[in-house]
């Protein structure tokens, strides 16, 4: 069997297996009155970065992109508690890791350099000529 046919798709070609995402729940703060004293709500999320089948170069990115969230263990850690129910919560973890994944998976441009070309160059000096001849001619003729 695959072991990738399992789990949870975090990003396109991506699963996680569904026990290396670890849950915890505890009490939130913010919005929910007398509910926010006595419900669970706030949800943490931990996955090893070593546990996300992603290609090395892209895990690098990753930790780069995850660096506040990297804690000594090497994993990353995602909390939220922007909502009053627990299942939005932990959606909103899986979320902000799917865009994590999703960021460090896109390869970046490779900047080459360039020159200017020989009619820009050109153009720039004619317009710093043009400049300096419109302040000249604008000075007094005392000097």
């Amino acid at each position: 069997m695959n072991p990738q046919a399992d789990g949870i798709e975090i990003a396109p070609g991506i699963r996680i297996a569904e026990d290396a995402l670890r849950f915890s729940y505890s009490s939130s703060s913010g919005p929910g009155g007398q509910n926010v004293n006595k419900r669970a709500t706030k949800a943490e999320l931990r996955v090893a970065l070593a546990a996300i089948p992603a290609p090395a170069r892209a895990v690098e990115r990753l930790a780069r992109l995850a660096a506040r969230r990297l804690n000594d263990e090497g994993d990353i850690v995602i909390t939220s508690d922007e909502h009053r129910s627990q299942g939005q919560n932990r959606s909103e973890c899986l979320e902000r890791l799917r865009e994590l994944i999703v960021a460090a998976l896109a390869e970046p441009k490779i900047r080459r350099k360039t020159r200017p070309s020989r009619g820009s160059v050109e153009r720039r000096l004619a317009d710093k000529s043009r400049h300096s001849e419109r302040k000249r001619a604008r000075r007094s003729h005392d000097d």
